[in-house]
C-alpha cells in the first residue's frame, strides 16, 4: 500500500479566559500543537494579552493518516518553568473527513480543560489540510437533476436539515 502524505496548516488565533490556580494569567502564554509523538510545534510567547492572548500564528505539521486527534495545549511561562493552562483534543474528523474537502479553511473553537477535567478557557483556531490524503469528496451518485419551466436547474438527492420558523398568526398550524 502506498503511503500518502498530508499536512495541516493550523493557525492559532487566540484564547479566552485563561487562568492558573484560579487566578487570571498576566502574560507569557504560548500554544503547543502535536499531531504525532514526533511532530510538535509551538507558537511564540504572547507577552501582552494576559487572560485573552492573541497569536494569529500559522504552524505547519505533518498529519499521519492514522491520526484521530490533534493535541492543542496552552502553556504559560513562569519563573519556575512552563505550566500547563489547559488543553484540547481536536478530532481530525472536525476538519479533514466527511463533506469537508482538502484545502478548505475551517474555523474552530474548543473548550480547554485542565489535567483534572476542569474547564479553563477557550482556544480559537483555523485549520487547512494540505497534500494528498485518503479523503475523497462524497459521491454524487443518487442525485437527480431536472430543468423546470422557469429555466433554472435543480439538483438534489441529499439530506436537508431545517428549523421551522414561526412568523406570526398566519403561520400557525392547527
Amino acid at each position: 500500500m502506498k503511503s500518502l502524505s498530508r499536512s495541516i496548516e493550523i493557525t492559532v488565533i487566540s484564547a479566552e479566559d485563561l487562568s492558573i490556580h484560579g487566578r487570571p494569567i498576566k502574560n507569557n502564554a504560548f500554544v503547543v500543537v502535536q499531531t504525532a509523538p514526533d511532530a510538535t510545534r509551538s507558537t511564540s510567547v504572547d507577552t501582552t494579552g494576559g487572560t485573552y492572548p492573541s497569536w494569529n500564528e500559522m504552524l505547519e505539521l505533518p498529519l499521519p493518516q492514522e491520526s484521530q486527534f490533534v493535541r492543542v495545549e496552552v502553556q504559560c511561562r513562569t519563573s519556575s518553568g512552563a505550566k500547563a493552562v489547559g488543553g484540547a483534543n481536536v478530532p481530525v474528523s472536525d476538519f479533514a473527513e466527511g463533506w469537508i474537502p482538502n484545502g478548505y479553511l475551517t474555523f474552530l473553537s474548543y473548550r480547554l480543560r485542565k489535567w483534572n477535567g476542569e474547564r479553563n478557557g477557550i482556544i480559537n483556531l483555523s485549520i487547512r489540510v494540505k497534500g494528498k490524503g485518503d479523503h475523497v469528496a462524497p459521491s454524487m451518485e443518487g442525485t437527480f437533476c431536472s430543468r423546470s419551466s422557469s429555466s433554472s436547474n435543480y439538483c438534489g438527492g441529499g439530506v436537508a436539515i431545517g428549523v421551522p420558523v414561526m412568523r406570526g398568526k398566519e403561520s400557525r398550524v392547527n
